[in-house]
């Protein structure tokens, strides 16, 4: 059987890449990126990875560092290490406790996956975690 993308692709640690990457593979982030991402799979920041820019993905682990705009279109969990910065839309949210969530965030999900999270508006599917400049501390 064919794996759908390819192989997975990793930046590892002590790697700094500038530039914009699109693809169909998933990718595991352990160095650092300033620039944008876009793949129909998967992307794990991991511990000492960093991110700052645009990502848009299907599914989406963070245990290191993000700044920029977040779009994942199904789960983005982040770990109790992750620290995440600017713009999130996503369908499904999950947060460890000791994680830093400082973004303004949408939700919007399959069916009705997005009024079922905290602060939803139900009518509008949509629910807003953090407003700009608010900061959110999971404990």
């Amino acid at each position: 059987m064919n794996e759908i993308g390819g192989q997975p692709n990793r930046i590892e640690k002590n790697t700094k890449i500038k530039g914009d990457i699109i693809s169909e593979a998933d990718f595991r982030i352990d160095g650092k990126l300033d620039g944008n991402v876009k793949t129909s799979g998967k992307v794990v920041i991991g511990k000492d990875g960093y991110i700052h820019g645009k990502v848009e993905c299907v599914n989406a682990d963070i245990e290191g560092s993000f700044n920029g705009e977040l779009i994942v279109s199904d789960l983005l969990a982040l770990k109790n290490t992750a620290v995440i910065e600017g713009t999130v839309s996503v369908s499904k949210l999950s947060v460890e406790p000791g994680a830093t969530f400082n973004a303004s965030c949408n939700m919007s999900g399959k069916g009705s996956a997005g009024s079922a999270a905290a602060g939803s508006d139900p009518k509008s599917g949509l629910g807003s975690l953090a407003n700009k400049g608010e900061r959110a501390k999971v404990s």
